[in-house]
């Protein structure tokens, strides 16, 4: 992409009171992104070219690569959230943008012993079935996973960490060795300006990319008030599967997974667990081993018709909502009352009749079918 360009979309989306969502409504409005920065000009403060071309020479000079939306290596995933960041600054292998099969791991900060050896072993086990292991590299459980993955593949597993500051800027500092190990041997992302440092109000923002760049996400150890459920929350909304390692009902930091499994999550006891859920509901192709070794093998006859089960549950499932949203539409809430289903399997099935085209959403909660979705209906 040219630099113009970029300079374009980095002004844009800094200029005072755009976030991504208005930045993409600016650009429908207003035709392109220069063509938006001209007609805001007479009434907002302008990210000068000035400023932007500072922050591109800023980046050229730490070897870090600033990706816009409409860039070919902006990954698939991350385009299909409203709220999408227009540009991502990146720092090393940013060919992982397009791994084919990626999960979240989360959990608390202040983890345990016992939750730090589990995240790191199942990112371990997932990094050499191949699967890509993304976190937000805050201490405890993602610092955890982040090593588990490195370490494995030889020493050379990739992982990607998302940050809550501007991609040059590691937090916490304790974690400096961990982040230049992964710029070198993985990717960092932030959708933040070079030099910001960590605010609050950052990784709530922060979790929507991590959720949005994965096919499901995996707590290990979480209290019913940590933000982990927030990134789970904002999967579930994407669509995305959820997994939850349980933990002994008398621990706080086991509450928040505990409650998660109750409401739909998928309990987790090792890597399978995760690789075989993948493989059904996202298609793919994935390694899976035993005892943590890289030993391929098939599902049994058992395991094959558990899985045809819930594969054909699903699609009942899914021919229920779009027979009782019909042809006059129904507000969501009254939708998961009629059918009596839980809430969150109910929005998975929701956001996936949504993604193929057969449901759309009007004003936030009501739904009605496509025409796509009515003739399925027949």
């Amino acid at each position: 992409m040219k630099n113009d360009s970029v300079l374009d979309f980095i002004r844009l989306i800094n200029t005072e009171g755009v976030g991504p969502v208005w930045f993409y409504k600016y650009v429908q409005k207003y035709g392109s992104v220069s063509q938006a920065l001209q007609a805001l000009a007479a009434t907002k403060k302008i990210f000068s070219e000035k400023e932007a071309e500072r922050e591109l020479e800023n980046a050229f000079r730490q070897n870090i690569k600033i990706i816009t939306y409409e860039d070919e290596l902006y990954p698939p995933l991350l385009k299909q959230i409203n709220d999408a960041p227009p540009v991502l600054y990146t720092k090393g292998q940013t060919d992982l943008l397009k791994y084919p099969a990626s999960l979240a791991v989360v959990g608390s900060r202040n983890a345990s012993v016992a939750g730090r050896k589990i995240a790191s072993r199942l990112a371990f086990d997932l990094t050499n079935a191949d699967v890509l292991i993304i976190s937000g590299l805050a201490r405890g459980i993602d610092a955890a996973a982040h090593k588990g993955a490195l370490y494995a593949q030889n020493r050379q597993g990739p992982t990607i960490a998302v940050l809550g500051t501007g991609v040059d800027v590691c937090y916490p500092e304790e974690n400096q060795d961990l982040y230049n190990q992964i710029a070198e041997q993985g990717l960092i992302i932030s959708e933040f300006k070079l030099g910001e440092q960590a605010n609050i109000s950052n990784f709530p923002r922060r979790n929507r990319i991590v959720s949005a760049l994965s096919l499901g996400v995996l707590v290990v150890e979480a209290s019913l008030n940590s933000g982990s459920l927030i990134t789970a929350r904002l999967a579930l909304e994407q669509g995305k599967d959820i997994f939850a390692v349980p933990g002994s009902p008398f621990e706080n930091k086991s509450a928040g997974c505990n409650k998660l499994i109750k409401e739909g999550a998928l309990l987790t006891e090792n890597a399978d667990d995760i690789i075989q859920t993948l493989a059904v509901t996202q298609s793919g192709t994935l390694k899976t081993y035993h005892n943590a070794t890289l030993k391929p093998k098939s599902l049994d006859n058992e395991k094959k018709e558990v899985i045809m089960q819930k594969t054909k549950s699903r699609s009942t499932e899914n021919n229920d909502i779009l027979q009782t949203i019909g042809v006059s539409g129904i507000e969501q809430d009254e939708l998961i009352r009629h059918l009596n289903m839980q809430t969150s399997i109910a929005l998975v099935q929701i956001t996936e009749l949504e993604f193929s085209g057969l449901v759309v959403r009007q004003n936030g909660s009501f739904l009605t079918l496509t025409k796509e979705g009515l003739e399925k209906l027949k």
